[in-house]
């Protein structure tokens, strides 16, 4: 590494300040540019996200590969966080997963997937599975609500926004030039470089990078989560209800703020959420716990997951010092880690073992440059 090496940075949402931060302290000098007018309104999916880190749960709607990745990511969140300028909640006190009685045969069939998926992936602890008097003493709020659940050790959270931020202020005080309101294609990218021999171009852009992949390669996958403020509330951990659609969870944040979420619709439309979606998301935490009636809905977002036709993130090399990194779709902040950590091996030491470990796509492809941007 040289003191000179240099790196654009397409994109500021999570991968792009993750990335932007871990190069500017290895003494690298970083230009961010991002589309959205500003840090409140940039980020996109991950500003909405509600930020779990459950590897194990996530394994019923994914790949061993993202399983692995998000399994040693957690760790990894640990030190990444303690390391900002300012705290960001993290917690990792497992996670919950209930049903009701008429939802028992879907449980038996996850709680055996489940299983499978822990002896598969090496360093997952097992479900452990609740009678009602386990289920109370893990989740006192929810005594006498459930005759069973699920238990999955050592599965986290943290708060993405407080994390986007923190990461932003460290970027601040160490005078990184970020270029808001500046849509930048790969084209115009690539033409910078050619100005700035020997610097890096890193495309973090998620859906805003769609025109410079392969026609239908890069998709939104709609999802709809509510904010809630419920002072009545109190769980110790992001908890999921079965749900005949889609996984319902509700992740609790600090000073009784929750999200929860979220649709899955194969649809790039960021329209208001739907009143079906609505009703289904807040019938669920009220059945869940009877407080959430007397809370106050905060904020109905909608966002689309940045996704790839197999659902897996991919890492693509387009020239010489240009990747795109992308398709982290509904597991963006579980393995942001460790898409970082593969990123940055292969910038500092030109090598791919970590991504090799994970089964992390590393693509090669091509792309030409008639354009010119201006910082």
């Amino acid at each position: 590494m040289h003191a000179t090496d240099t790196a654009l940075i397409l994109g500021a949402g999570l991968l792009g300040r993750l990335l932007g931060v871990s190069l500017v302290r290895l003494g690298w000098r970083v230009h961010l540019v991002e589309q959205a007018s500003g840090p409140h309104t940039a980020g996109g999916a991950a500003r909405v996200a509600a930020a779990m880190l459950a590897p194990l749960a996530e394994s019923a709607v994914t790949e061993p590969s993202v399983v692995a990745m998000g399994r040693d990511a957690l760790p990894r969140w640990r030190q990444l966080c303690a390391d900002l300028p300012r705290p960001v909640f993290f917690q990792q006190n497992g996670t919950l997963i209930l049903w009701h009685r008429q939802d028992a045969r879907e449980a038996s069939r996850l709680a055996a997937l489940l299983q499978a998926t822990a002896r598969q992936v090496p360093g997952l602890p097992s479900p452990q599975a609740l009678d009602e008097a386990q289920l109370s003493a893990h989740e006192p709020a929810l005594a006498g609500r459930f005759a069973q659940g699920l238990y999955l050790p050592q599965e986290g959270q943290l708060d993405g926004r407080q994390l986007l931020d923190a990461l932003l202020e460290e970027l601040h005080q160490r005078a990184v030039p970020l270029h808001w309101n500046q849509p930048t294609t790969l084209a115009e990218a690539l033409a910078w470089q050619r100005d700035h021999p020997g610097a890096w171009v890193l495309d973090c852009r998620g859906l805003g990078a769609q025109a410079d992949w392969p026609p239908g390669a890069l998709r939104g996958v709609r999802g709809e989560v509510v904010r809630l403020h419920a002072p009545d509330v109190t769980l110790q951990r992001p908890t999921r209800l079965l749900h005949p659609r889609y996984p319902i969870y509700i992740a609790p944040k600090e000073n009784h703020h929750f999200v929860i979420g979220a649709t899955e619709i194969e649809a790039d439309d960021r329209s208001p959420a739907s009143v079906r979606s609505t009703l289904e998301l807040l019938s669920a935490s009220y059945a869940v716990h009877p407080g959430f009636a007397e809370a106050r809905i905060l904020e109905l977002n909608t966002e689309c997951r940045p996704t790839l036709p197999d659902n897996l993130p991919a890492v693509r090399q387009v020239a010489p010092r240009v990747l795109q990194i992308n398709g982290l779709y509904r597991h963006g902040y579980m393995i942001a880690p460790a898409v970082h950590d593969a990123v940055l091996e292969y910038l500092q030491h030109g090598t791919h073992t970590l991504a090799q470990r994970w089964g992390l796509r590393w693509e090669r492809a091509g792309v030409e440059a008639p354009e010119t941007l201006h910082l």
